[in-house]
């Protein structure tokens, strides 16, 4: 992409702004869906989270600050939306949001879009048993391969920190993985 600063400016635009989305949607469609399903799990969920994303980006841009990375603010919105969603669908099916995502789980195996084996799947169990943060950090680090700055940004969290969450959760999740 071309200087952020610049492409951010043509967003603003109103006559440069549908063709800049258009590239914004092009560069991020894809690592976003990717991001959105490791949280949500459900394919369809992830293309509604996605377009709710991409809307929230498109009203919001206007108040983007550039204190971060445009990366790191799309990101963020995309996370929120899927915690988001996550704690509304608990909300309105009267359960917490672990009991939402074992049951997304549950449903993974038979998922046409899942690809994984049956080692995916003993790894997305364990990766459901972490508390909510270590199960994002994880995912990002481990899935996306985002660096921990980059981390940092999209959750608002120190560096230290999210080292200490990778690590707890790659020891629980080995310790889980050997015992069943």
């Amino acid at each position: 992409m071309q200087d952020e600063k610049a492409f951010i400016e043509r967003l603003l635009n109103p006559k440069t702004q549908q063709e800049a989305f258009r590239e914004l949607l092009q560069l991020y469609q894809k690592p976003l869906y990717n991001h959105i399903r490791n949280i949500v799990l459900n394919h369809d969920d992830t293309d509604d989270v996605l377009q709710n994303t991409f809307l929230k980006i498109f009203q919001n841009i206007s108040k983007f600050k550039g204190e971060s990375k445009l990366f790191s603010w799309v990101y963020r919105i995309a996370t929120n939306e899927s915690l988001n969603f996550l704690q509304q669908r608990a909300r309105k099916s009267g359960i917490t949001n672990e009991e939402v995502q074992q049951n997304a789980l549950n449903k993974l195996e038979s998922d046409v879009y899942f690809d994984g084996d049956e080692i995916q799947l003993k790894l997305q169990n364990a990766i459901a048993l972490l508390p909510n943060k270590q199960q994002l950090v994880f995912k990002m680090k481990y899935f996306e391969e985002l660096k921990y700055e980059e981390i940092s940004e999209i959750v608002n969290t120190s560096v230290g920190a999210l080292k200490a969450s990778y690590h707890l959760a790659v020891k629980k999740i080995e310790e889980h993985l050997k015992t069943n």
